[in-house]
């Protein structure tokens, strides 16, 4: 039985199951198999034309199933896949950074 790891951010969606095992034979079966579930984890892994979207990446072990055949690539009874959401993260602009500097450097000297 091929089995899915669900990534923390999206346990929310699948009540906090952190492993999904599937009998499915490709990774659109798997997928399908995972939203029938726990349909309110599909808006996060499918886009409005019911394609993986593409900031999702999918592993089938260590390999990139876009490398591979896909959304079809084939799994095998004790295949392992991760399912890796992009993670957003904020950063703050040299120039940002160098003018919030500025700005406390002067406070500071004038105290």
């Amino acid at each position: 039985m091929a089995q899915l790891i669900i990534p923390t951010p999206l346990r929310k969606y699948s009540n906090e199951a952190s492993t999904f095992n599937t009998e499915a034979f490709t990774i659109e079966q798997a997928i399908e198999e995972l939203i029938t579930e726990y349909p309110d984890i599909k808006p996060h892994l499918m886009d409005a034309n019911d394609k993986i979207r593409g900031y999702i990446k999918i592993f089938v072990g260590e390999d990139d199933i876009r490398a591979l055949d896909g959304d079809q690539t084939e799994l095998k009874a004790d295949s392992v896949v991760s399912i890796v959401p992009a993670i957003a993260g904020g950063s703050v602009s040299i120039p940002t950074w160098i003018g919030e500097r500025s700005r406390y450097i002067s406070v500071v000297a004038n105290n």
